[in-house]
């Protein structure tokens, strides 16, 4: 990289922001419920998965070793276990639900990317799940 990059790189912030970025992933999180276009998936219910990977600055938090300066995985999951407990017909609202709140509620998630499964789907055969994968807008 030539000197003039690597200055236009540190002047933009884009290096630095780069290289305080972390993956933060919480994965195979497991909810049974209501999501369906019919009317039998909505009375029954099935059992879902999700993994959700969160593209979050750690910087503080790796010097600090404090919670307040990261993004805290068990609210995160909260808000993945609400959403997911209410009913809805396609698993698109679903993903597009559970990432809006996500980044409504944590600034500090600067980019995030989930995937969401519906295992034994009613399809007319058999199948291990469905999936959709969503990013952050």
């Amino acid at each position: 990289m030539s000197c003039e990059l690597f200055s236009l790189l540190i002047a933009q912030g884009s290096l630095l922001e780069a290289r305080n970025m972390s993956l933060i992933t919480i994965e195979n999180m497991e909810f049974y419920a209501y999501h369906g276009h019919f009317e039998e998936e909505q009375k029954i219910g099935t059992w879902f998965s999700l993994d959700l990977i969160m593209d979050v600055d750690t910087s503080k938090a790796e010097l600090s070793d404090e919670l307040e300066d990261t993004v805290d995985y068990s609210a995160v999951y909260q808000v993945v276990k609400e959403q997911m407990m209410i009913p809805s017909k396609l698993l698109e609202n679903v993903g597009r639900r559970i990432l809006n709140t996500i980044k409504e509620r944590f600034p500090e998630v600067k980019d995030a990317q989930l995937k969401v499964r519906k295992m034994n789907p009613p399809l007319g055969g058999k199948m291990a799940f469905v999936s959709l994968e969503f990013k952050m807008n």
